[in-house]
């Protein structure tokens, strides 16, 4: 009768857990990519993989919120084309407190719905250039063809191509309700809810296929950042990538020149691996590469040949302008660009007070005339251990030496090293 009682209760469990993972699979997911700073290899390599994993879970769309000034053209396109070649809807998001400038105003209008908080702006995609003197502007060529790539983006999505393109011809920013207005983006939401409810039901053309969007009720998953994804976002950062090139190439140069530890090699074949693997995810000036060589050449010749300042004087020139050469990105950020600057004047100025304390030292080892261990006993004041006349000995440093006078010495007496015969010492009385 027991057994009897329990079989009710144990089919009505099992027909709850059914319909609990009936409920769950019909709730649509939405997955969330946060873009939160400088984008950079790692994003496109964050985005890359929320993409794939989210058309792996058939997830309803992929929510990529942007928050950034700017960063790297090449990982910006490689976002773009992943977004546009995507087989779930993309969503992109500017929440509030954020924005979405330069680079970033290109990944959100690739969106295929492009949205935004109230107190947000976007746009300010004008190329720059970098050089000695600061931000400047590029050749019109280059400023034709991102006009021309953000024109496309969105004319594919139906935006504004007039509006768009004048975030890079003339630099334009716009609000959130400003985008909306001029058909720049599709939607103003406050928050996630807000952009959830306000989407769904929206049909959107995704691969070729009209896609309707459900998503109320959704499930959201947040995707947490990918340790290799952070390790390639740091390597990328052209600042960084200029640290390590330096630390590389200083500590082979050293290595070569003081062998024996292996450690300076190491550390510098290392620093050069990571730097040139970080060089090769963006756009790198070749002369301003060879500048740093040269100037790194200059400085260390100083210590091995000193001029008194002239090679000195040459390398600091050729690191400083070869590292704000070094990056050739043209929709770097403005307080990016003003750090690295900075940057490149600290290393430069630390390199050269290293390089002159190195000279002020071995000029000194230059002046000092070589002393030997015996040599150093000249001048010393010691007692005679016995009568001198004309040979006897004397106790210096615990030892008995051998001594030698011109005029006699008695026992205990002070006498004075004047120079050393040998292993005899030559001495003289110590005149009070």
């Amino acid at each position: 009768m027991k057994h009897t009682s329990i079989l009710p209760t144990l089919l009505l469990l099992a027909l709850l857990l059914l319909m609990a993972q009936a409920c769950t699979a019909s709730e649509p997911v939405i997955y969330v990519i946060e873009v939160d700073g400088m984008i950079t290899a790692g994003t496109d390599m964050e985005i890359a993989r929320g993409i794939e994993h989210a058309s792996g879970m058939n997830a309803a769309a992929v929510l990529i919120e942007i928050n950034t000034p700017g960063g790297l053209v090449d990982s910006m396109d490689r976002i773009v084309s992943e977004i546009e070649r995507s087989e779930v809807p993309v969503i992109t998001f500017v929440p509030e407190g954020a924005r979405a400038f330069s680079a970033g105003a290109f990944i959100l209008l690739s969106g295929h719905i492009a949205a935004m908080a109230p107190g947000t702006a976007t746009g300010a995609a004008t190329p720059i250039g970098i050089t000695p003197i600061g931000r400047t502007s590029v050749e019109n060529k280059t400023v034709n063809a991102y006009a021309a790539r953000m024109r496309g983006i969105a004319e594919n999505r139906n935006r504004s191509a007039e509006v768009a393109e004048k975030f890079v011809t003339e630099g334009l920013s716009l609000t959130a309700w400003e985008a909306l207005e001029h058909g720049v983006i599709d939607v103003v939401a406050y928050d996630r809810r807000d952009l959830v409810s306000a989407v769904d039901n929206r049909t959107v053309n995704v691969s070729g296929e009209s896609v309707t969007l459900h998503t109320l009720g959704a499930v959201i998953i947040t995707q947490e950042p990918g340790f290799a994804s952070s390790i390639v976002a740091l390597l990328s950062n052209p600042q960084v990538a200029f640290v390590l090139f330096l630390i590389g190439l200083y500590g082979i140069i050293y290595g070569l020149k003081a062998p024996g530890t292996y450690v300076p090699e190491m550390v510098g074949a290392i620093s050069l691996i990571l730097a040139l693997y970080g060089m090769g995810m963006f756009s790198v000036s070749t002369f301003g590469v060879l500048l740093i060589v040269a100037g790194i050449i200059l400085l260390i010749a100083e210590v091995l040949t000193p001029t008194f300042g002239i090679l000195t004087v040459g390398g600091a020139i050729c690191l400083i302008l070869g590292a704000i050469m070094f990056p050739q990105e043209p929709f770097m950020p403005s307080e990016w660009i003003s750090n690295f600057i900075h940057t490149v004047f600290a290393i430069v100025i630390l390199s050269v007070v290293v390089i002159v304390a190195g000279l002020g030292f071995v000029m000194k080892t230059r002046l000092t005339k070589p002393v030997t261990g015996v040599d150093e006993l000249i001048g010393e004041v010691v007692k005679a251990e016995t009568d001198i006349d004309p040979g006897g000995t004397v106790r210096i440093h615990g030892e008995i030496w051998q001594a030698s006078a011109a005029d006699p010495v008695l026992r205990g007496e002070d006498v004075v090293i004047m120079d050393v015969d040998g292993l005899t010492l030559v001495v003289e009385k110590r005149k009070r």
